[in-house]
């Protein structure tokens, strides 16, 4: 989903449910502390959080809007590059001081399942947006409405955007969270994730450095 509204439309204002705070640790060691928030009235109804990490200083948040990726963030799946990005972000927002909205947008949004028959088709030689579409769903689904209102529960209203994904940022902005600055992650290369990176910097402008790594 793909956001162009140039007049920011502040969703409706949601309630922090629920605090608590959590140990992580990562498997390669890394351990930290988050104080993870859960919500009331968040516009698609789903079980979304924000871990809070560090301290804020001068500048706006560090800021992830991390989907779900249940292959990747708790399997390890080389097939994308989400569980790396997830450690990735976690130490950095713990540096910076920030948030991490972990939302429950598992394939770009088509589901678990309709994830695991897509990945049937990328066998097949379809690309990850391909794949979608030719089972009837959308190249990407996600709409971040709710992670608007959960930055804006915490007192957010700019942030710099932990992210390659150039619609997260607008639709943020459109939602009427100022992205003071996009930040890129690390390029999280394995021989299984190529096509993926690839289609994700040439179909929808991610931005991935990719020139260099890969032929």
């Amino acid at each position: 989903m793909t956001h162009t509204e140039t007049d920011p439309q502040r969703p409706a204002p949601a309630t922090v449910r629920s605090r608590v705070r959590i140990p992580l640790t990562f498997p390669d060691g890394y351990r930290v502390e988050a104080e993870v928030h859960t919500f009331h009235g968040l516009a698609d109804g789903a079980e979304h959080l924000a871990l809070s990490l560090g301290t804020p200083g001068a500048e706006p948040p560090l800021v992830r809007l991390h989907s779900e990726c249940l292959t990747g963030d708790v399997f390890g799946s080389d097939r994308c590059d989400c569980g790396p990005q997830l450690r990735e972000s976690v130490e950095r927002i713990a540096e910076a001081g920030g948030h991490l909205l972990y939302l429950r947008q598992e394939g770009r949004g088509i589901g678990l399942y309709n994830k695991l028959d897509a990945y049937a088709l990328q066998d097949a030689g379809l690309d990850t947006y391909q794949a979608n579409t030719a089972l009837g769903l959308p190249e990407d689904g996600r709409d971040y409405t709710a992670a608007a209102q959960m930055l804006t529960t915490l007192g957010v209203d700019a942030v710099r955007l932990l992210s390659n994904n150039p619609d997260k940022a607008g639709q943020l902005t459109a939602l009427g969270i100022e992205v003071t600055e996009r930040v890129p992650t690390g390029v999280h290369l394995s021989p299984s994730n190529v096509r993926y990176l690839r289609a994700k910097v040439e179909h929808t402008g991610h931005s991935i450095p990719l020139a260099g790594l890969v032929g």
